[in-house]
C-alpha cells in the first residue's frame, strides 16, 4: 500500500520520463517530419492535458524538439513565441494594472450594485451586468477575484441582519465565534473586502498552493471539514442558502460571458486571433471590431437566458417579488445591505485623478480599436500612406506606455494642492503605474504559452502534418456543415471541462483549420464557435480559475455546479450556434469557401 502511495505521489515525474520513450518508436519507425511533427505534439499535449509540468514549461518543448528532429529551425521557431498579439497583451495589461491599482473596478462595482438595491433578483442581474462588463477588459480570474468579495460583503449583510444575529448569539455564541461566516473582521464584524488578483488560465493546482500561501489577501472560506457545522449557523433559512448558490455561480458565469465579447477578453481568443492571421495572412477580416458585433448579441443574449436560469433555478419564478424596486416592499436587512454598500463606496473618497486618467485611456482605447478599420467606413488607419503597418497592438502599447510617464500626482500649475486631493503614498513623480505593477498583472505564462502553440501550428503546417489530418477527415464530408461544427463544439466542450482552454484550443485549431480546408468549409464557419466553446467550462471547479475561487466560497457544492452549469453549457452553446448561421454569415461572408483560405491550403499542400 505504501509502495502504491509512493507511485501515486511521483506520477508527475513517471509521466514526464515514460511519455517520451513509450512514443518514441513513432518517429523512428517513420523517419519523416509528419511522424517527428505528430510525435512532439503528442508529447507536448499529453504534458498540457496532465499538467506534469507546468503549462509554460510545456509549451518550450518544441522550442527543442523541433530543431532536434529537423522539423524547423532554431530560429523558425523561437520567432513564433513573440507575436503582435503578445504586444496586444502587453499593452492591454498596461491599463488593466492602472484599473486595479487605483481602485477603478471597485468603484463601478459598487456604483452598479447602489442603483441596484438589495431585492435578490436585481441584485442578480446587476452583479451580473457588471462582472460582465469587467470581464470584457479584465482577465476572468481578475474580475472574479475582485467581484466575489464584494458579493461576499453584500451576503453576510444580507443573510445576517441584525434582527436574526441577536437570536443567534443568546443560543450559540461558541460555535458561532468558532465558525464566522466568510471573511469577516474581528475587531468590527464587517466583511472585509480585500483582493487578490491571479493571472487567467492559471491552473487549479496553482491556485490551491497560492490560497494557502502566507501572503494570501482574498477572502476565504472555512475549512471544508467545517462547512458542515457551520451550515445551520451561516444561513438562516434554505432561501437564504439558495440566494448564496445564485449569486456566487453567477459571477463565474458572468465573467465568461463577459471574456467572450472583446477579442482580448480571454487567452483563447487571443490564441484563436494569432493562429488564424498566421495560418491565412491574406484575410484581414477578424478584428477588434468585427469580433465585438459579432460576440457582442451572444453576450447579451447569453447574459440574459443566464439570468432567467439561475433565478429559476435557485429562487423560483417569484420574479415580482425578487425583482421589485419599490421601496414599501424592502425588508430591514436588505435595507442594511444597502447601507452597507453604500458605506464601503464612501471609502473609496471622490474620484482621484490617476483614476480619471485610467478611465479615459480605457475609453479611448475602445474608441481607437473601434474606428481603426471599421469596414462600413474608412477609419484612422486610412489617413496613413502604407497600409497594413497598425494593428490593435500599436494603440494599446502607445497607451500602456504613456501610463508609465504620466505622474499620478495632479499637476498644480502653480496653485496649492489642497491635502486632502493629494493621492496617499504618491511621491510627486510616481507615474500612474510603475514596472513593479505591470509584473505583478502581466501572465507571462500565458505568454509563453501562447508562443508554444504558434510554434506547433507552424511546425503542423511546415512539416505537413495539418494536411495529412486534413484528408482524414473526408468522411465527415456527407454531413451539413452545420453538423461537422455543431460537433467539434460539442467535442471540445467537454474536452475544456477537464484540460485547460489555452491548451484545448492549442491543440485543435490546426486540426480544424485543415478540416475546414478539406471539407471546403469556410475555416471562420468553424473557429468562431468553437473558440467560443472552449469558454464553457462551468461545470467543475477544476474547469477554470473562476470557477475555483467561487468554490472556495463553501456555498455551493459540486453537484450545484453540475446542474447549473450544464444549463449555462447548452444556452451557450444554442446561442453561439444561432449566430453564426444568422448574423455570423453576412458579418464574415461564411456562405462560401474564401480566397485566403483557397491560397493557404494550395501553399500548404506544395
Amino acid at each position: 500500500m505504501a509502495m502504491v502511495k509512493e507511485i501515486l505521489r511521483s506520477r508527475n515525474i513517471l509521466l514526464v520520463v515514460l511519455i517520451p520513450l513509450l512514443l518514441l518508436p513513432l518517429p523512428l519507425s517513420y523517419p519523416c517530419s509528419e511522424a517527428s511533427c505528430a510525435y512532439v505534439l503528442i508529447v507536448t499535449a499529453v504534458y498540457w492535458v496532465s499538467e506534469a509540468v507546468p503549462l509554460g514549461a510545456a509549451a518550450l518543448i518544441p522550442a527543442f524538439l523541433y530543431p532536434l528532429f529537423g522539423v524547423m529551425k532554431s530560429s523558425e521557431v523561437a520567432a513564433e513565441y513573440f507575436k503582435n498579439t503578445t504586444l496586444l497583451l502587453m499593452g492591454v495589461i498596461c491599463v488593466a494594472a492602472s484599473v486595479e491599482k487605483w481602485n477603478l473596478h471597485k468603484r463601478i462595482a459598487l456604483r452598479m450594485v447602489m442603483m441596484a438595491g438589495a431585492k435578490p433578483g436585481m441584485l442578480l442581474l446587476c452583479f451580473m451586468c457588471c462582472t460582465t462588463v469587467l470581464s470584457m477588459w479584465l482577465s476572468n480570474t481578475s474580475t472574479t477575484a475582485m467581484v466575489m468579495p464584494i458579493v461576499e460583503a453584500v451576503l453576510q449583510e444580507l443573510v445576517n441582519a441584525e434582527e436574526e444575529r441577536d437570536v443567534i448569539s443568546t443560543a450559540g455564541s461558541t460555535i458561532i465565534e468558532e465558525n464566522k461566516p466568510i471573511g469577516l473582521n474581528e475587531k468590527h464584524d464587517q466583511p472585509s473586502l480585500e483582493l487578490i488578483f491571479i493571472n487567467e488560465d492559471a491552473t487549479t493546482t496553482d491556485f490551491s498552493s497560492l490560497m494557502h500561501s502566507k501572503a494570501q489577501i482574498l477572502v476565504l472560506p472555512p475549512k471544508p471539514s467545517e462547512l458542515d457545522l457551520s451550515t445551520k449557523y451561516r444561513y438562516q433559512s434554505r432561501h437564504d442558502h439558495m440566494i448564496c448558490k445564485c449569486l456566487s455561480l453567477s459571477i463565474s458565469y458572468a465573467a465568461t460571458i463577459g471574456g467572450l465579447t472583446t477579442i482580448i477578453g480571454t487567452s483563447t481568443s487571443l490564441i484563436f486571433l494569432e493562429h488564424f492571421n498566421n495560418q491565412y495572412p491574406n484575410a484581414e477580416v477578424v478584428n477588434f471590431g468585427t469580433w465585438f458585433l459579432f460576440s457582442f448579441p451572444i453576450s447579451l443574449i447569453m447574459l440574459v437566458l443566464t439570468w432567467f436560469w439561475m433565478h429559476w433555478l435557485f429562487l423560483g419564478c417569484n420574479f415580482k417579488e425578487t425583482c421589485s424596486v419599490s421601496k414599501k416592499r424592502k425588508t430591514k436587512r436588505e435595507e442594511m445591505s444597502e447601507r452597507r454598500i453604500h458605506e464601503e463606496y464612501k471609502k473609496l473618497g471622490n474620484v482621484s485623478y490617476p483614476e480619471m486618467v485610467t478611465g479615459f485611456f480605457f475609453i479611448l482605447m475602445t474608441l481607437l480599436w473601434f474606428t481603426r478599420e471599421p469596414g462600413f467606413v474608412p477609419g484612422w488607419s486610412s489617413f496613413f500612406e502604407k497600409k497594413g503597418y497598425r494593428t490593435d497592438a500599436t494603440v494599446s502599447v502607445f497607451l500602456g506606455f504613456l501610463l508609465f510617464l504620466i505622474p499620478a500626482k495632479k499637476p498644480c500649475f502653480g496653485k496649492k494642492e489642497k491635502d486632502a486631493e493629494r493621492p496617499t503614498n504618491t511621491n510627486t513623480l510616481d507615474p500612474i503605474i510603475t514596472w513593479k505593477d505591470f509584473q505583478k498583472t502581466m501572465p507571462w505564462e500565458i505568454v509563453v504559452l501562447v508562443g508554444g502553440g504558434y510554434a506547433l501550428a507552424a511546425g503542423c503546417k511546415t512539416s505537413g502534418l495539418s494536411t495529412w489530418i486534413g484528408r482524414q477527415m473526408l468522411s465527415l464530408s456527407s454531413l451539413p456543415y452545420w453538423a461537422v461544427t455543431l460537433l467539434a463544439c460539442i467535442l471540445v466542450s467537454l474536452v475544456t471541462e477537464f484540460v485547460s482552454n489555452p491548451a484545448t484550443i492549442t491543440i485543435f485549431l490546426p486540426i480544424l483549420c485543415s478540416m475546414s480546408e478539406t471539407l471546403l468549409i469556410n475555416p471562420l464557419y468553424t473557429l468562431i464557435p468553437v473558440t467560443m466553446c472552449i469558454s464553457f467550462a462551468v461545470m467543475l471547479p477544476v474547469g477554470n480559475p473562476p470557477n475555483a475561487i467561487v468554490f472556495s466560497y463553501g456555498h455551493c457544492q459540486i453537484k450545484d455546479m453540475v446542474i447549473a452549469g450544464l444549463g449555462v453549457n447548452l444556452i451557450g452553446l444554442a446561442v453561439v450556434m444561432v449566430a453564426i448561421n444568422t448574423w455570423g454569415i453576412r458579418l464574415f461572408q461564411l456562405n462560401t469557401f474564401p480566397e485566403w483560405a483557397a491560397v493557404s491550403n494550395v501553399t500548404s499542400q506544395t
